[in-house]
């Protein structure tokens, strides 16, 4: 048996362990079938390394009487939420991967497991993201207590150095990790393969639960930035109710707005542009007049995002340069309203016009037109969003490229998840070789049917046996349709 839970085989390679070596097994399987067990037992070891920091967790935090003591009952159930079903969960899960390698050590398959895990039992997970958020940053606020004996064992060598933080972060880091190490399983699996439908429906499912932790998250944030932002505003007149459950925010931030016609310019910038502050949200834009503490802002101007337009204007001269021009189709006096506005930045300008008519066309093709040779850049330092509309993104990720900037920006289009947003050019690498882009371009194909929740095997008029059924693949103009799974598109 392997004891998976110690530390040397959390490390370990599946082609290393001594039980694997001595079997032969190295010497028939194809190179192509040991990769693919690796990816697999990467899972697996990797699950167990997981389940091993959520004990620590538990013992060392949740169940430590002096922690205990320095909060109510609710206030511990608020701090932890539900980590005891989710470690619940996590060690069914993982003795079920354990049973599968104790079975044989050629590891048939992961995936199915994961994806029954998923459905049945993982959502836990959400429940958990969503109600954490927030919560310790509270108590390490308002009690010192709880800050004291925190920071002690936070001191305690059993916790090698990490912050309580990173450990009630676990679960969501682990759901987001799953999901990627089901990425590259699939990736490697062969096509029309068993382990190929089970990977696309565990990927498939996994997506949605990282989604849906994601959509509760922000939801919450959403409703606490609109309620934030309510109280700063001031209308001159009619006010509009800003707090709406389709509502978020978009973009804030202050522009110069020029001030008065052509012929009262001076060459004084400071007579020429006046700030205002933007709120921009996803149906609504708010032009206001920050007050002199900047803790109020007065309403000048209101209209909803659909009945805006922006025209870029060329630089002319150092005050004329990042300008363009907005326009208000139907304001809030219902009547047509224009704007010079001029940012700090040729970057800024763009993402301003950008997010205020998102209609508007980039530079590049985006992702959905499967153009080999549009640009791609892949990440190669992690970048977490400062606004909110920068996209965070993580090592390996790979983007289509929408539009750049000359002073160090890009908005691309992730191509897995197809997410779009704003990050600096330096945290990303173009993808010189069109070999390789062509090759991004079909995993990411491969990876949107759990999207779409369809198997699209590119297979000729051949009969394949997939989890116990047999399907007759039949082509119809360039169409591939099987009676099991339903129709399904081929992807060129």
């Amino acid at each position: 048996q392997l004891q998976l839970r110690n530390t040397s085989h959390s490390l370990s390679l599946w082609q290393t362990l001594e039980v694997v070596q001595n079997s032969g097994l190295l010497d028939k399987l194809p190179q192509r079938e040991v990769i693919m067990q690796e990816a697999m037992f990467e899972l697996v070891t990797s699950e167990a390394s997981y389940y091993k920091s959520l004990e620590i967790l538990e013992t060392h935090f949740l169940r430590n009487p002096t922690l205990v003591n320095t909060l109510s009952q609710s206030d511990m159930h608020f701090l932890f939420s539900n980590i005891e079903g989710v470690m619940k969960a996590s060690e069914r899960f993982l003795m079920d991967l354990e049973h599968r390698i104790e079975e044989n050590i050629l590891i048939s398959d992961v995936c199915d497991i994961v994806y029954h895990h998923a459905v049945d039992h993982f959502n836990v997970f959400i429940t958990y993201v969503i109600n954490q958020n927030y919560q310790e940053k509270n108590y390490r606020e308002g009690n010192q207590v709880f800050r004291d004996v925190m920071e002690s064992l936070e001191k305690h060598p059993r916790v090698r150095g990490l912050s309580f933080t990173s450990f009630l972060i676990l679960p969501f880091q682990r759901i987001t990790r799953l999901k990627l190490l089901v990425q590259n399983i699939l990736k490697k699996a062969e096509e029309g393969s068993e382990r190929e439908v089970n990977a696309i429906k565990a990927h498939q499912r996994l997506e949605q639960i990282v989604k849906d932790c994601n959509e509760g998250v922000r939801k919450m944030g959403r409703t606490e930035e609109l309620i934030s932002i309510e109280k700063t505003l001031e209308f001159k007149s009619k006010s509009i109710p800003i707090i709406s459950h389709s509502r978020w925010l978009l973009k804030k931030g202050e522009v110069q707005l020029m001030s008065g016609p052509k012929s009262t310019r001076t060459s004084k910038g400071k007579k020429l542009y006046q700030p205002v502050y933007l709120f921009l949200f996803n149906n609504l834009l708010l032009i206001t007049k920050p007050n002199s503490s900047g803790d109020k802002f007065q309403v000048l101007d209101s209209c909803t995002r659909a009945m805006l337009r922006t025209d870029d204007l060329e630089d002319q001269g150092q005050l004329l340069a990042n300008v363009f021009n907005l326009r208000l189709l139907e304001n809030q006096e219902e009547r047509t309203a224009n704007y010079m506005l001029k940012t700090g930045s040729m970057s800024e300008k763009l993402r301003w016009m950008c997010a205020l008519t998102p209609s508007r066309r980039t530079r590049f093709m985006t992702t959905s037109t499967h153009q080999s040779d549009s640009p791609q850049v892949q990440c190669i330092q992690s970048y977490s969003s400062q606004e909110p509309d920068e996209l965070s993104i993580e090592m390996a990720d790979v983007l289509n490229l929408l539009e750049r900037t000359d002073d160090g920006w890009m908005m691309g289009e992730r191509l897995h998840d197809s997410e779009r947003g704003w990050f600096p050019s330096r945290v990303v690498e173009e993808i010189q070789s069109k070999e390789v882009r062509i090759q991004n371009l079909r995993e990411a194909q491969r990876i949107h049917q759990a999207h779409e929740g369809v198997a699209n095997f590119v297979l000729h008029g051949i009969k394949q046996i997939v989890t116990g059924h047999i399907i007759r693949y039949n082509w119809s103009n360039d169409v591939l349709n099987t009676e099991l799974l339903g129709q399904s598109e081929l992807f060129a």
